[in-house]
């Protein structure tokens, strides 16, 4: 039998009368895809936050490679080879991409931007080094994020609702990175409540409901109604058409609206690449 690659039992995590974690069990196997799949308020993000160091559990235990460990802060998880991708980007705009890594990697600034090219190349990750971060649109920025955590060489990417700001086609080359880092030996914690994703990409789900654990399935085995069940506790409400109303008087009407900041750093919209 296998060892897994992380292993959490009974592990449980509260704030206040809030209980966010209630005795979770959780095996990532090496080489995997594993979701971890709920509503919003199942728990997801605050059992990430435990895996990764950023909380302590209140109870339960972590092993990595079937060793205890105490994870007491995300520098600590990255030397055991865990790396965390937020939900929110935390790159500063007004620096170059490589100037980002360069404040949390040694090297120069040539070194580090071949190694990002070499990993561009390689896991489909393209994005230009010496580009300013304000420049970038949301799926470069990802990108970079991703990079900077894949040159820490971590053997666990936890990646918290990656596909929240992205439109579909740069959510396809995402699962196609994923994929191959995968393939090469990583593994991945993939946060989503995306039914259809989590079915196209992961090989295990471990589903959540109010912090507990609802299920460990093979997604790929079940339909989106039986994993959307798992989630609520129940079979989805048959949707109520709205009734419709006569148009009234037109108030407001907006035809070719363009506007450009004066300020290159205010925010703006752009085609992701």
């Amino acid at each position: 039998m296998t060892t897994p690659l992380l292993s959490l039992q009974g592990v449980s995590k509260s704030y206040g009368q809030v209980r966010a974690n209630r005795a979770i069990d959780l095996e990532v196997a090496p080489r995997s895809i594993h979701a971890i799949l709920g509503e919003n308020g199942a728990g997801k993000s605050t059992l990430m936050k435990l895996i990764y160091g950023v909380e302590r559990p209140d109870e339960g235990s972590i092993a990595w490679n079937g060793e205890a460990i105490a994870l007491a802060s995300p520098a600590e998880a990255r030397r055991h080879g865990i790396g965390m991708v937020f939900q929110h980007f935390s790159l500063f705009e007004t620096l170059t991409v490589v100037e980002n890594i360069q404040l949390v990697m040694p090297g120069s600034k040539t070194e580090l931007a071949e190694r990002m090219r070499s990993l561009g190349r390689d896991l489909g990750l393209d994005v230009d080094p010496m580009a300013h971060v304000h420049a970038l649109s949301v799926g470069e920025r990802q990108r970079v994020e991703i990079i900077r955590c894949l040159m820490t060489d971590p053997k666990l990417l936890i990646l918290d609702e990656p596909t929240s700001v992205l439109p579909p086609q740069a959510a396809e080359r995402l699962f196609e990175t994923l994929r191959r880092l995968r393939d090469r030996g990583v593994s991945i914690l993939f946060i989503s409540h995306k039914l259809e994703e989590i079915r196209a990409l992961c090989d295990r789900a471990t589903i959540l409901r109010g912090g507990q654990v609802t299920g460990n399935v093979d997604p790929r085995e079940h339909d989106a109604h039986a994993l959307a069940r798992m989630m609520i506790g129940q079979d989805m409400p048959e949707p109520m058409p709205a009734a419709t109303a006569p148009a009234g008087e037109k108030r407001l009407e907006l035809i070719g609206l363009d506007y450009q900041p004066d300020d290159p750093l205010a925010f703006h919209s752009r085609r992701s690449r």
